[in-house]
């Protein structure tokens, strides 16, 4: 094998790799608050949710502002004080 050869095949394994890696997004495991809490659905914005939902696996994978199916941890007795705030998914 030429060194071209060589060349072009870890040229292509770093593209498939970049290409993998963009794809995927990053996710976060949130921790649960130390204070009294509840899940607030429709308030967070895009990458600040808390955990998942059937679109997403964990938290921060939220790609739009306000979506009623995410949740963010607030202060217990806030969610429903925040405009749009809901207790249950929409």
């Amino acid at each position: 094998m030429s060194a071209i050869d060589v060349t072009a095949k870890i040229a292509s394994a770093l593209a498939l790799i970049t290409l993998a890696s963009h794809s995927v997004k990053a996710q976060e495991q949130v921790e649960k608050p130390v204070y009294e809490f509840e899940k607030c659905y429709a308030v967070s914005g895009a990458g600040q949710n808390d955990c998942f939902t059937a679109n997403g696996a964990c938290g921060k994978t939220q790609e739009e502002d306000r979506d009623p199916a995410y949740w963010v941890y607030v202060p217990k007795g806030t969610c429903e004080k925040l405009a749009g705030g809901s207790l249950q998914a929409k």
